[in-house]
This record gives structure tokens, sequence and C-alpha cells, in this order.
């Protein structure tokens, strides 16, 4: 078994940061790839950024030079720093990582961005 906890959500106003985390625990040989996605009201689950074991880090458009992905494999943690956030990046934000090709997800964290 495999748990994700997350943390580091909250209300913010527009321009603010927030910075999430996302703790790996259990029966974790290696991870793979980790990543962050991000569901609005009435929207589909959208891919925030993602990181794989190497490093190389991926991002959505609209998150590019605001967002920034990282992980400490020493502690099985992913982050997500969050500036310049605006009201449309409300949403729950969900971490995901992937173990030996199966993925796992964390419960999902609120960010609420206030114009």
């Amino acid at each position: 078994q495999v748990q994700l906890v997350e943390s580091g959500g909250g209300l913010v106003q527009s321009g603010g940061s927030l910075r999430l985390s996302c703790a790996a625990s259990g029966s974790i040989f290696s991870i793979n790839a980790m990543g962050w996605y991000r569901q609005a009201p009435g929207k589909e689950r959208e891919l925030v950024a993602g990181i794989n074991s190497d490093g190389i880090t991926n991002y959505a458009d609209s998150m590019k030079g605001r967002f920034t992905i990282s992980r400490d494999n020493a502690k099985n943690t992913v982050y997500l720093q969050m500036n310049s956030l605006k009201p449309e990046d409300t949403a729950v934000y969900y971490c995901k990582i992937v173990v030996r090709n199966w993925p796992y997800w964390g419960q999902g964290t609120q960010v609420t961005v206030s114009s």
C-alpha cells in the first residue's frame, strides 16, 4: 500500500503564492514519475506539472513561468511552488505518483485565489 498526504493548500489573494507538498509512504521501492493535477468545478482534471525520476519537468502552458515542481527523493516528497496566482487557478489540486507503473493519487487539497 502507498499513502499520499498533501498539504499547503488554502486561500490566497490574486498575485500571491502557495507551496503544496505531497509526501508518499508505504510500500515504495522507487518512484518513477510524480506530478500535480487540478480540477476546477465543472471542469475535467488537468495536468499542472510533472517530474520524472531524472528530474526532468514538464508544465501545462498556462503554468509555465509561474509554477515550479520539484522532488526530494530522500523524503519521497513532491512540491509545487505556485507564484503569481490568479483566480482561475482556483481548484482542487491532486498529487500523483507512479510506482512500478501503477498510479497513486492524493486526496486533494483546495486552493482558492481571491480577486
